[in-house]
């Protein structure tokens, strides 16, 4: 564990190899948080992963450990959150070969695409989990705007979800499936300790239609393979959202896209299901390496896989 200075904040991060330097030599995996949630939500994934992978996580600013100085006013936005995360790259030296993956769940997805075009040269594969997009109509239209104004009374009144029954309500709203108390606890307390100007910002820039159309334009950019992963019974994002993304990115990019479906999961997999989910991230960073090596992929499952 460690912290990072830079323009924006006094970054929080950890990285695996700083424990063990066997695995400075390793493929990398770069996870991008979601919104008003720390980076400790990671842990059993990354310990599934390692020592396979150098594994390397942070808290964005506004979130968890990372201190964003008085004399700082960074701006919340897809391109200032990816420019720390830029930053801590370069730092860490993840960007002086190709062995990067890049992970984004929800919000996260947005930063994580940034940065897989940033990072083009350097970049296996990206993950974008429970990050979708929506055709544009009037019933969309009517679901950002109660989203917006539900984003608006939720960081008015965020701490009522410190209390029962509401914070049992919050967390099975995030995971269908059983979470356990530990990041349960976790996800509450990262959503009631977040920066409010941050997590404002974040909730809106995130359903902002001109924000959402340059991510839809980006995602297609993407020349390394991309994995779409989503529950099918998410309650914070509509699922149908990351589908449609896969649909979409399949027919118009050059390189390949696959879709994993969690039938009985929801906005949290990493949690919900750790074992398989982490089954799924290691065939696609294999299958991303032998891509970029040209040499015979490994028999994949098809396109799109549902996991009941």
């Amino acid at each position: 564990m460690s912290y990072y200075p830079n323009d924006r904040c006094n970054l929080f991060y950890t990285d695996t190899a700083e424990q063990n330097p066997s695995l400075e030599n390793k493929p990398a995996v770069l996870f991008v948080n979601g919104w008003a949630i720390s980076s400790r939500y990671w842990i059993p994934l990354v310990e599934k992963l390692t020592p396979d992978y150098r594994c390397v996580t942070y808290d964005q600013s506004g979130t968890g450990k990372t201190v964003i100085e008085p004399s700082h006013k960074p701006s919340f936005t897809i391109e200032g959150f990816a420019d720390e995360a830029a930053a801590l790259i370069e730092h860490l030296g993840l960007d002086k070969r190709r062995k990067l993956h890049i992970v984004g769940h929800s919000m996260g997805g947005m930063v994580a695409t940034e940065l897989s075009l940033r990072f083009k040269d350097s970049l296996l594969s990206s993950v974008i989990l429970a990050c979708g997009i929506f055709e544009e109509n009037a019933f969309t239209s009517a679901g950002l705007m109660f989203l917006g104004g539900l984003i608006d009374f939720s960081m008015n009144f965020r701490n009522v979800f410190q209390i029962e029954p509401l914070k049992s309500l919050f967390i099975k709203r995030a995971a269908t499936a059983e979470i356990g108390k530990t990041y349960g606890d976790i996800i509450v307390e990262d959503f009631t300790t977040s920066d409010k100007d941050a997590t404002n910002a974040v909730g809106h820039f995130s359903i902002d239609r001109e924000v959402l159309r340059t991510y839809t334009k980006h995602v297609m950019e993407i020349a390394s393979p991309v994995l779409c992963c989503v529950g099918m019974k998410d309650r914070t994002i509509p699922p149908e959202g990351t589908v449609t993304l896969f649909n979409t990115r399949k027919q118009k990019a050059s390189s390949p896209t696959r879709l994993v479906q969690f039938m009985n999961l929801g906005h949290l997999p990493m949690l919900e299901d750790t074992e398989r989910f982490s089954e799924q991230l290691t065939k696609h960073f294999e299958f991303a390496e032998d891509f970029h090596n040209k040499t015979p992929q490994r028999d994949l499952p098809a396109e799109t896989i549902r996991i009941e």
